[in-house]
C-alpha cells in the first residue's frame, strides 16, 4: 500500500480497517496526547497509568474514526484526552484543579490588558463560584473544549441537561457583568 503523507488519507484508510492508519496518527500524536494526560493528571497518576491513558486515546480514535472530521483529529484527540485523565482522577477519588489561567491574552496598550485582566478575574471568580456541576460543566466545554455529549458521558448525565445547565450559567454571568458594569458606571 501506498505510505500515508496526510491525516485525511490517514483516516481514510482507518476507515477502511487498516492499521496503518492508526499507525500515523500514533506517530504523529503520541506526544501530543501525552502532555495533556501529564498536564491535568500527573500530579495523581504513575507514569504507565499515563500511558494507559494515552493508548485508550488511541484506541477511542480507532472505534471512532468516523467521528472526527478531516483535520479535526487532533482536536479530537485533546478532548478525549482531557475527558479520560479526568476519568481516572475522578476514579481515584482526585480532582484537578481545573486551572484555565493560561488564556492569557495580550492587549497592544496597558490600559487595554488592565481591563482584560480585569474582565478575566471576573469572569474566573463568577465561574469559581458557580455550585457542583456546573463549574466541573462549564470549564469542561468552555475551557477544554469538550462537547455536551463528552461532559455529559464523563460526568453521568444527559446531552440535554449539559445544554441547559450551559445555557443557564452563560445568563446567569451575563446578567452579574452587566449588572457590574451598571454599578461600575454609576
Amino acid at each position: 500500500m501506498a505510505e500515508i503523507e496526510n491525516e485525511q488519507t490517514a483516516l481514510e484508510r482507518m476507515r477502511r480497517g487498516d492499521e496503518e492508519g492508526l499507525a500515523w496518527f500514533i506517530r504523529r500524536y503520541t506526544a501530543y496526547v501525552s502532555a495533556i494526560v501529564w498536564n491535568l493528571a500527573g500530579h495523581a497518576i504513575t507514569a504507565q497509568d499515563a500511558e494507559e491513558i494515552t493508548a485508550d486515546v488511541f484506541l477511542s480514535l480507532w472505534r471512532y474514526c468516523e467521528n472526527p472530521g478531516d483535520g479535526k483529529v487532533k482536536s479530537y484527540l485533546a478532548a478525549v484526552a482531557r475527558s479520560r485523565a479526568f476519568d481516572r482522577l475522578k476514579s481515584l477519588g482526585r480532582t484537578t484543579a481545573l486551572e484555565y489561567d493560561e488564556l492569557e491574552l495580550t492587549c497592544e496598550d496597558p490600559e487595554g490588558e488592565i481591563l482584560e485582566r480585569e474582565a478575566r478575574q471576573a469572569v474566573r471568580g463568577l465561574v469559581d463560584a458557580m455550585g457542583p456541576p456546573d463549574r466541573e460543566i462549564f470549564i469542561r466545554h468552555y475551557y477544554y473544549g469538550e462537547s455536551c455529549q463528552a461532559v455529559a458521558a464523563a460526568m453521568g448525565l444527559t446531552a440535554a441537561n449539559v445544554r441547559k445547565r450551559l445555557e443557564r450559567g452563560r445568563e446567569a454571568l451575563r446578567r452579574t457583568l452587566v449588572k457590574g458594569e451598571d454599578e461600575h458606571d454609576s
